[in-house]
């Protein structure tokens, strides 16, 4: 699946995206990249998963698309 970082977790991470495949759910691949990238676990970010925000567990395929965005508030 790919995965799309954006704002400062770019920086974090040192890329816009990266794919990774045979994550099942949600929790499973946030363990995954706080294992990988240790900050991105010290930070709040917001995910979605095929343009829809999520804020539960949620099962994976690799056809999905999951964007990390960190917060945001409008005005």
């Amino acid at each position: 699946m790919k995965i799309l970082f954006f704002g400062q977790l770019v920086e974090m991470i040192g890329a816009k995206e990266l794919l990774i495949e045979d994550m099942t759910d949600i929790d499973t691949l946030k363990a995954f990249l706080h294992q990988q990238f240790p900050l991105l676990a010290q930070s709040k970010y917001i995910i979605a998963v095929d343009q829809e925000m999520i804020s539960d567990n949620r099962k994976l395929e690799n056809h999905n698309i999951v964007a990390l965005m960190p917060p945001f508030s409008g005005g």
